[in-house]
């Protein structure tokens, strides 16, 4: 037998462990958990169907700064003051905020001075190393930190210019990363323009080698130039063409390409020297490169792009959402876009718009409506990031949808020639249902939305969209939406507060690995 002293001091070290490092501990270091921006963790075990009734409020605490976004969350982090976990949230005025994720509150925090931006609602990353996280700034750069302390990095190319006209662009969606094969990292940032499409702004995508600094430029408007356009400098006659879902750039393992919707602006891409790819979804390489001389890799393009520029129904309100195929699939890689016109477009991703190359316009697989229908937040009828689920009970590929007039599920299947086909399974209409961009995990569908009397996270059934469980209110909410990692929920919301949630922890057996 163990003497005591041995024992104790085993319990003591097993204790901080599990404090620091609980079972099948996992991170959420980007919008959307994964290079796709999914919105499922599937690494989730602590929570599910069988315990989310259970969920109680931990705290709620309010930041510094308000926050029109989500956070994200890394695990055992050592910090001055010891091993954390800890979120990381960018506020409005282009704060980044350090959090203990344990009690709310903040360890460290950095704001680059401001050179004209007004505010930014997109969301950091977490380097795959889990050694740095990067935010972006008023000041157009993307800024590098290191996670335990928040000491910048200002060499190496860092910061890097992501925008030069902050007065007229706007860094709103999230950062995002990519790990290809090969090695090598990528960070995206995606740049729109401000509410109400005003200024000389272009949208456009600059990706980072996360190893060597080195960068790249896409332009969405004059695609043929890859710098970034200044004003009184290099620029373009066009303009708009913004990217604006929150995920900003989607990466697809199985095309090996990143993907941007845009919104708004011209569509001319065959006009030379000013190709524009207004309200069209872009391949380009994992780099960040087109074809060539001003080209995507692909591109899809709805008929009826000039009617959502005149009425400003922007296509790219929404990333794509990438959906694993259905086995047997005559089609073997897909995505979904929604858009604020009220559209679900089914895109085949190995030839976006059936014709071979980029430029063309139509070719998807499927065009539905949002089964819920109606006026999203601020108006708009999408502008949401659907949630994508592998079922594994049968490997069926499940997408949520939701908006501010409801939520619904719907599947993925098998239509005429085994081309694949969404098949709404159920929809949860009216105000009381709408939400913001949901997420997967466990089992169960989360997101923030409209409840009785006010706001609240609801937890959902993804066969049926039945409510098994709801927050207490909380305050309202625009962008943002939660996040669920190692059994804890995370939320921020319009009232500057920040919301935890998680179910009573159960009875730890400890084992100390010896007999007698």
């Amino acid at each position: 037998m163990l003497p005591s002293t041995m024992i104790a001091a085993a319990l003591s070290a097993a204790t901080t462990l599990m404090a620091t490092s609980p079972a099948g501990a996992a991170d959420w270091l980007q919008f959307g958990y994964d290079a796709s921006h999914s919105g499922s963790n599937t690494a989730e075990t602590t929570l599910g169907a069988t315990n989310v009734t259970s969920l109680a409020q931990v705290y709620s605490v309010s930041l510094p700064h308000s926050s029109d976004s989500s956070a994200v969350f890394l695990g055992g982090v050592t910090t001055p003051t010891g091993i954390k976990d800890l979120l990381f949230i960018v506020a409005k005025g282009g704060y980044l905020f350090a959090i203990d994720a344990a009690n709310g509150s903040v360890l460290w925090s950095k704001q680059p001075a401001s050179t004209g931006g007004n505010l930014t609602t997109g969301a950091p990353a977490i380097d795959p190393n889990r050694q740095f996280v990067y935010a972006y700034g008023l000041d157009g750069n993307v800024h590098k930190y290191a996670v335990g302390d928040g000491t910048e990095t200002i060499t190496g190319g860092w910061p890097q210019v992501s925008s030069l006209k902050t007065n007229a662009e706007k860094g709103a969606a999230a950062l995002a990363i990519s790990s290809p094969p090969g090695g090598a990292h990528y960070l995206y940032s995606v740049i729109d323009g401000y509410i109400g499409d005003g200024g000389d702004y272009q949208g456009h995508v600059t990706t980072i080698n996360l190893a060597s600094g080195s960068q790249t430029v896409f332009n969405v408007n004059c695609s043929d130039v890859t710098v970034h356009f200044a004003t009184g400098g290099k620029n373009c006659t066009n303009r708009q063409s913004g990217i604006w879902g929150r995920p900003g750039a989607v990466y697809d393992a199985g095309t090996n390409r990143i993907y941007v919707a845009t919104g708004n602006g011209p569509f001319t891409p065959n006009a030379a020297g000013h190709f524009s790819w207004g309200d069209s979804v872009l391949a380009l390489a994992p780099d960040g490169t087109g074809a060539g001389g001003g080209m995507p890799r692909d591109s899809w393009t709805p008929d009826n792009f000039q009617h959502l520029q005149n009425s400003d129904i922007d296509l790219g309100s929404v990333s794509p959402a990438i959906l694993p195929a259905p086995g047997g699939s005559a089609v073997a890689h897909l995505a979904l876009q929604a858009g604020k016109d009220g559209q679900l477009r089914l895109i085949d991703l190995g030839d976006m718009s059936g014709q071979g190359d980029p430029g063309h316009v139509g070719g998807e697989l499927q065009l539905l409506d949002v089964p819920q229908g109606g006026n999203g937040y601020g108006g708009d009828l999408m502008r949401e990031q659907p949630a994508v689920w592998v079922d594994p009970s049968d490997g069926s590929t499940w997408v949520f949808v939701s908006n501010g007039s409801g939520s619904s599920g719907l599947q993925l299947g098998l239509g005429t020639g085994n081309v694949p086909a969404l098949t709404v399974r159920w929809t949860k209409s009216g105000s009381a249902n709408g939400a913001s961009s949901p997420m997967v995990a466990n089992g169960v569908v989360y997101s923030s939305g409209n409840c009785a009397g006010g706001t609240c996270i609801n937890a959902r059934n993804p066969h049926t969209g039945d409510i098994l469980w709801s927050s207490p209110h909380i305050g309202s909410v625009h962008w943002q939406s939660p996040i669920l990692v190692n059994g804890a929920i995370y939320m921020v919301d319009g009232t500057s507060k920040l919301w935890k949630f998680a179910a009573p922890q159960s009875d730890v057996i400890f084992d100390d690995g010896f007999e007698g």
